[in-house]
């Protein structure tokens, strides 16, 4: 029972905390939208019917049933397909004609505040001295017997360069560049030494696909030092360093996306909602510095992500108004209807994909630790009789 209520609490902390990634976005939108003066009639954590709200100064405050996500209803501003998803209509939203640098103001200020809550995350984390933070260098602790990388020819000792001409300096970026490679063969730029002789060498690896996870490995173990432990969104101590690093991983996933002979291995490692809350989740439960790191993290990737130039999304804003800008023209509102219907469509798709593909994922592993725990009770229970 007391198992049940920490669970619980735990539970509670993540929604509160992806809670508090969404409001700070929305809070930034809605806080420069009334300081520019436009009307706002509705701001909501979540989506979906009302679970509670209230009207306050003319803006309906809600806290929706969905939770993941957010928006404020701003009539002049809001695009066609965000009308779609808050329930609102054309009769009671019509849209006025704003200056196209309001438009850029509002829509940048959510990721801005991204950035500004990641960054304040960042700098509290750098002062508590129980926050561990480390990084795991690419040197090879060991090699996992019949793996790729034993079968390669990779040696304990070894330490990795790069991973397909992309340089490789913390563990996790390593196991970064091998999802994204997935079941391509792949050129490991290696240093190999011998007593004072060292020697620079490339090896090729081709990753394994794990059934459970999905995942790809070359089977390798790190060597161990005083970084070990820390969590992979823990590197630096250093809150500039640190935000750097957040932001060069997500940058390297959108490239992956982007790159003909890695599309396909990189969208296949995208995690959803799911997988965002398994994250926070299970920071929070292993140490509270973790869950908060991964929070600063999860701000820099909702603020870049947020800034790719698609409709819908705030860079799809921030784009239409440059447009109106440098052609002195504002895009035809049919147009710009379509685009965001049509955008809302696919990012609606793509959410339900991965929170399905993050669901079938979390029950293999599931199935597999209790089938795991099983085979080492009645091996331990073998063990047993034997004695006896």
């Amino acid at each position: 029972m007391l198992e049940l209520m920490v669970t619980i609490c735990y539970i509670a902390g993540c929604v509160l905390l992806f809670s508090l990634a969404i409001a700070i976005h929305e809070f930034g939108h809605f806080i420069a939208a009334v300081k520019l003066g436009l009307r706002v009639d509705r701001f909501s954590i979540g989506f979906g019917p009302a679970l509670w709200k209230r009207k306050i100064n003319g803006v309906e405050y809600r806290i929706s049933a969905i939770p993941f996500g957010g928006y404020v209803s701003i009539p002049d501003l809001d695009p066609e397909g965000a009308k779609a998803l808050q329930g609102t209509s054309d009769a009671q939203d019509g849209k006025r004609p704003l200056p196209a640098w309001k438009e850029m103001v509002v829509a940048f200020a959510g990721p801005f505040m991204n950035i500004v809550l990641a960054a304040v995350l960042a700098v509290a984390l750098s002062l508590v001295p129980s926050a561990n933070f480390g990084v795991l260098g690419t040197e090879i602790g060991g090699v996992i017997e019949g793996g790729p990388a034993q079968k390669a020819g990779l040696m304990k000792g070894d330490k990795v360069l790069s991973v397909n001409g992309n340089t490789v300096s913390t563990w996790n970026e390593m196991l970064v560049e091998v999802q994204i490679a997935g079941n391509r063969e792949s050129a490991f730029e290696i240093v190999r030494c011998s007593g004072d002789q060292c020697s620079m060498r490339t090896i090729s690896i081709t990753p394994e696909k794990d059934d459970v996870t999905g995942a790809y490995f070359i089977k390798a173990l790190s060597a161990a030092d005083s970084g070990a432990r820390a969590a992979a969104w823990m590197t630096h101590r250093h809150p500039l360093k640190q935000l750097q690093q957040d932001a060069a991983s997500i940058f390297r996933i959108l490239k992956g996306l982007v790159t003909p002979n890695e599309m396909k291995s990189t969208g296949s490692a995208l995690g959803g909602p799911v997988m965002i809350a398994q994250g926070i989740y299970k920071s929070i439960r292993r140490d509270f510095a973790d869950g908060i790191g991964f929070l600063r993290f999860l701000n820099v990737n909702l603020a870049v992500l947020n800034l790719l130039p698609l409709p819908v999304l705030d860079g799809g804003l921030i784009l239409f108004a440059l447009i109106s800008l440098v052609f002195r023209r504002r895009i035809p509102e049919k147009v710009v209807r379509a685009l965001s219907m049509l955008f809302m469509a696919l990012l609606l798709g793509l959410m339900c994909l991965l929170v399905w593909r993050d669901s079938v994922r979390s029950i293999k592993l599931h199935s597999y630790a209790k089938e795991a725990a099983a085979q080492k009770e009645a091996a331990r229970s073998a063990d047993g009789n034997i004695e006896r």
